[in-house]
């Protein structure tokens, strides 16, 4: 089936839809696309997608991505007259990323990686369709202290019989997995490594700190950063990746691509920054890590500049009240996914 489109609008297919990324993904895409959104909701919520449901070029499907799909079987999708379009572009972001429920999601991860990625590439197969993994910075292996800067070509050591192992070796399977069914079926696939994301949406109580900081903030509760007090990371508002995840697609690369912030923040730095914004009576305190929030590599986004002409643009602090205006609106309706472990 050819990749161009009969009808006006392609036809494209988001995994993880209804996930933090995945739905801002969604919200762009939609605009002058046809979108086919699934989700199990292991990560994702349908909060996230609600705005979406009435929009006739919309249209979400509740499905594991670690079992196969026929597309054109489902009613629900015959408005979209996939057997005639097929499916132009698939964005797979399908993945569980909870740090707290980490233990939970661990063979639905390990799946995710695999099996998961397999069944969205046959799809790809089936309708020629451009394939964009979404994968991670886990894939670097542990930050180095002398040079914490990775580039795409870096080859980091990483452990692969840990117990972490089923999402970052994973990442680096479904990696292997996109590129062999590339040159194997000459198919147009591309791969994205994306650093710490944050913005609206994020779920709270899942071990991501900064929506729990907001949260907590507006309470005028502690402020739990789970490391000590030298934890940094790099942080990229959701709106920059979304861009970059499309410029990446309608690019002619095929990545590896590094999408995030190249600058290091201290995580006890942005809570007090968080504190100051909400004029907080809260205070920071320390916890013990979670397996799943280590410390990560900062991207060194040349090849990003270069080659796709993107840049992160949303300041810290312009994100960090975005997020507070977010959960300030929100925040009578916002229920903890979790309850917080000590």
């Amino acid at each position: 089936m050819a990749t161009k489109a009969i009808f006006e609008k392609k036809n494209i297919l988001v995994t993880g839809g209804a996930g933090f990324i995945g739905s801002y993904l969604c919200d762009e895409l939609v605009k002058k696309n046809k979108v086919i959104c699934i989700d199990n909701f292991v990560s994702g919520d349908e909060a996230n997608i609600d705005h979406l449901l009435q929009n006739s070029d919309f249209q979400f499907i509740k499905h594991d991505v670690n079992e196969p799909i026929d597309l054109e079987s489902l009613r629900e999708l015959e408005k979209f007259q996939v057997k005639f379009q097929g499916i132009q572009e698939i964005y797979h972001l399908a993945c569980p990323t909870s740090p707290k429920d980490f233990k939970k999601t661990q063979i639905a991860t390990v799946l995710a990686n695999s099996v998961g990625v397999r069944n969205i590439l046959d799809l790809a197969v089936k309708y020629k369709a451009k394939f964009l993994l979404t994968s991670s910075a886990v894939v670097y292996g542990p930050r180095d202290i002398k040079k914490p800067h990775f580039k795409e070509d870096y080859q980091g050591a990483m452990d692969h019989l840990n117990p972490r192992s089923c999402y970052d070796e994973g990442k680096r399977f479904a990696e292997t997995m996109t590129y062999t069914y590339g040159q194997s079926y000459n198919l147009n696939t591309k791969i994205v490594r994306i650093f710490r994301t944050y913005g609206p949406r994020m779920k709270l109580k899942t071990g991501r700190m900064l929506p729990d900081f907001v949260f907590n903030a507006l309470d005028n509760k502690d402020l739990a950063i789970y490391g000590d007090n030298s934890f940094s990371t790099s942080l990229c508002h959701v709106s920059d990746i979304v861009q970059g995840l499309m410029k990446m697609m309608r690019s002619g690369e095929s990545g590896p691509v590094n999408l995030g912030s190249d600058l290091d923040y201290k995580i006890s730095d942005v809570a007090k920054k968080v504190i100051k914004l909400t004029d907080s009576k809260s205070k920071v305190v320390f916890q013990k890590p979670l397996l799943f929030m280590s410390p990560l590599g900062l991207p060194d986004i040349t090849l990003a500049k270069e080659r796709l002409s993107w840049f992160p643009v949303v300041l810290l602090e312009e994100g960090i009240k975005g997020a507070i205006d977010y959960f300030k609106a929100h925040k009578s309706i916002l229920r903890p996914t979790s309850k917080l472990r000590k």
